[in-house]
Parts: structure tokens; sequence; C-alpha cells
């Protein structure tokens, strides 16, 4: 089985993701941890490295590129990003979009991060705006368009157990057997 949980930052993908992954014995690979290596690496914080990312166009695909392979060749894996469903496309059995409001996602990173709310939302608006471009720019991907997702959650609405609870019940009811209506990835450039 190939799961995907994508959303945008805060939204409680890596918190989900694992808890899926352990809930399904999965592995569990996540982009925003090697982003976030990458960034290290590079002495930069995630927001510079996002913006760096711009104009130093190896960045996104080394990562990406990466992440299509292990969904095109390994099979029992939970890839967790901004992009997973997108980059495993038809490959995924299921893929799944996590969200909440901004200010949600800027309380609960602004914890994690220990930083003030109003800089992480700057911060964290900033990071959505140069992704989006970039996305659009290297893979004719529009991140605002969900209709690839077959699950897609307000996790603001539920606490985590609460989605995970709902995610794997919808998970074990999958049958591919009675799959009628499989959302097929279109019009995306895969030339890493």
């Amino acid at each position: 089985m190939l799961l995907t949980v994508s959303g945008p930052p805060g939204s409680g993908k890596s918190t989900t993701a694992a808890a899926l992954a352990d809930s399904f014995n999965l592995e569990h690979i996540s982009g925003g941890d090697i982003f976030r290596e990458m960034a290290a690496e590079n002495d930069m914080t995630p927001v510079e490295f996002n913006e760096h990312a711009e104009s130093d166009e190896s960045i996104d695909p080394e990562l990406d590129r990466r992440l299509r392979q292990i969904a095109i060749e390994r099979d029992d894996v939970l890839l967790e990003s901004r992009l997973a469903g997108w980059l495993a496309g038809d490959y995924a059995d299921i893929k799944i979009w996590l969200d909440a409001p901004l200010q949600i996602r800027a309380e609960r990173i602004a914890d994690r991060e220990g930083k003030p709310v109003d800089v992480a939302a700057a911060e964290t608006n900033r990071r959505e705006q140069s992704e989006g471009k970039r996305y659009q720019a290297y893979y004719n991907i529009n991140i605002g368009d969900l209709t690839i997702y077959d699950i897609a959650y307000n996790t603001a609405r539920w606490s985590p157990e609460g989605v995970l609870g709902m995610l794997t019940t919808a998970i074990d009811s999958y049958d591919p057997d009675s799959d009628e209506g499989k959302a097929t990835v279109s019009g995306v450039s895969y030339d890493f």
C-alpha cells in the first residue's frame, strides 16, 4: 500500500502521517524532514531556504525526484510532503490532504518552534507563496487544486486522535476491487 499525506505547514501532516504509518506498519518518509536537513546544511532557516530555492532550481527537483522514485519503486510506504499526492500520482492507493486555517497553523508552528504567533504566521504565509510559485513554474502544479485527493480534512475541527480515527476507518474500508473513482493526476511535468 502507498499512502500520501499532503497539506500546508502546520496542518498536522507530520503528526498524522507518523501515526498512520504506525497504524498500518508502513515506512514513513517525510519530504519536510529532508528539506529542513537541506536548509540546515546550507545554514538557512526553512523560510530562507524556500526563498533561496526560487533562484536555485536544483533544490526542489532533487528532493521531488527522490520522493517520486520512492513512489514508483516501493510499496508499504507513507509519503509525507506538500507535493506527495502530486508526486506519487497514480502510484498512490490513497491520497490525503490535511489543512487548517492559517491562524491555527501559525499557533501550532509557533508552539513547536518557540516563536511568536505573528512571526510564525508571516513566515508561513511567505513560505506558502514561495512554494506555490515554484510548484507552478517547475511542475505545472496548482497546489490549491485538491481534486486529485481522495480525502481532505480541516484538522482544526478534530483532535489528532479524531483525525487519525477517521483516516484509519477510511483506509481500512478501502477495497481496490470496488474502487470506481480514483482521481488521476494529469498535466504534471515530471521532468526532473
